[in-house]
């Protein structure tokens, strides 16, 4: 057993080894992959047309693999909280470098919170990749991960949902035409010990209900990634442009979540609950930048936006990551007179900028607070008596970088409220 972190000579052994091992397997199951096709050849004097895709040239090889590789795991983590939990403090973070200072783990555990949610970017295993269909840069940074006693104190104290983004996925902006994404599914799968539902079906997205009624808390996390088309890109110019590479595109053949994932999510809003958070890992709201965001696929956010609308009457907060950069974004949710609330947090470890610099280059109607552009993670405050949720940044003191509270509907009782400033409070929920 592995005892210690991995220095950088291990570090450098593991991966010419993988290499080693991942290229003998691959030309052996490439081979065999080949085949079969060379054998059908005669099919294509009758126009026969066979439909396949990198998956189905790679099952001989990854058969091969599992058996000469083990898979990372993470540390024992404590259960989920049971379903009839009330959750009162949820906490929220993205983008954490495994090989970075892994200080924001203590900060998080400070608060207390009920449930954490890591909502993508858990590790950079994209980094570094040489291309092979092992992913073995991808499977190194979960070794990391599995070795980070940080983590290993927080799993043993505080619950965690998960989901990923486009880093942890394992390839940067990537979506459904990653050839390895069943590959690096499984590998995610593996590590974070996903429930049997998540396991029996393509993709990571999963849905958890807290509590009884009248305190019943929804989360659902989605997959922004597996399922995902090609975003359209600017055409070339000579200059980068300053805040992103992509366009809206308007063809209906794209997708964000994919027609399964959209199937589920619409029976999972219309389940009864009184409070839902709804997790992307990538923006909701905003229209102010070019990278990745839901705004790239216009279409699909509107139709996300619809079947908001239709839900089983609840309050909904969404939270975001992704960005390196954090804000409580807020604008109507179209076709009704609600108010959308948007956490988005991110960065733990993994900071470009400064809060003053990120806030003047992406100046953006929507956002209530600056862009917190500093190492921060998110709390989501819940007063079931208020019927009142605090959003909150906190940064990498645990002091509060920002706060916005929302009411989601009429108080049941005369407590005392938990925002600071309660009569500002916006409304949202029907």
């Amino acid at each position: 057993m592995m005892k210690g972190r991995l220095d950088a000579d291990d570090h450098h052994a593991i991966r010419h080894r993988q290499t080693d091992v991942s290229k003998g397997l691959f030309m052996r199951s490439l081979f065999a992959a080949a085949l079969p096709l060379v054998l059908a050849a005669p099919l294509a004097a009758q126009d026969t047309t066979v439909h396949a895709g990198p998956g189905d040239f790679l099952q001989g090889y990854y058969s091969q693999l599992r058996q000469q590789v083990a898979l990372p795991t993470a540390p024992i983590g404590v259960p989920l909280p049971s379903t009839a939990a009330t959750l009162t403090r949820i906490a929220v973070g993205s983008c954490n470098h495994q090989s970075r200072s892994q200080h924001m783990w203590a900060q998080i555990a400070a608060t207390n919170p009920d449930l954490f949610l890591f909502i993508g970017d858990n590790n950079y295993g994209d980094q570094n990749w040489s291309g092979d269909a092992s992913l073995a840069s991808l499977r190194e940074a979960y070794a990391v991960m599995a070795d980070t006693p940080e983590l290993a104190a927080f799993r043993a104290r505080v619950p965690m949902m998960v989901t990923w983004d486009d880093h942890d996925f394992g390839f940067n902006d990537g979506g459904a035409a990653f050839a390895f994404r069943e590959w690096s599914e499984e590998i995610y799968e593996t590590f974070w010990d996903a429930s049997p539902e998540v396991k029996a079906r393509p993709g990571v997205y999963e849905s958890r209900m807290f509590g009884s009624d009248g305190r019943r808390t929804q989360i659902i996390m989605l997959d922004t990634r597996f399922f995902r088309s090609d975003l359209q890109r600017m055409e070339y110019q000579d200059e980068r442009a300053p805040l992103g590479p992509y366009v809206q595109s308007d063809d209906p053949a794209k997708t964000m979540l994919g027609e399964a994932q959209w199937q589920w999510l619409e029976q999972e809003l219309a389940k009864p609950a009184d409070l839902r958070i709804l997790v992307s890992s990538i923006q909701v709201l905003t229209d102010a930048h070019d990278y990745e965001s839901w705004e790239a696929l216009p279409l699909e956010r509107q139709k996300l936006y619809s079947l908001l609308a239709d839900r089983e009457e609840s309050g909904l907060v969404i939270l975001s990551g992704d960005r390196h950069a954090g804000g409580v974004y807020s604008a109507m949710l179209p076709g009704t007179d609600e108010t959308l609330l948007e956490l988005t947090s991110s960065s733990l470890n993994y900071s470009f900028s400064s809060t003053a610099s990120n806030t003047a280059r992406e100046p953006d109607p929507l956002r209530l607070t600056d862009f917190i552009s500093e190492e921060n993670f998110g709390l989501v405050e819940i007063d079931w008596n208020a019927r009142a949720v605090t959003l909150q940044l906190r940064g990498n003191q645990g002091e509060v970088r920002a706060s916005e509270a929302v009411f989601w509907a009429p108080p049941i009782s005369d407590g005392p409220l938990i925002m600071e400033e309660q009569p500002a409070a916006a409304s949202v929920g029907r």
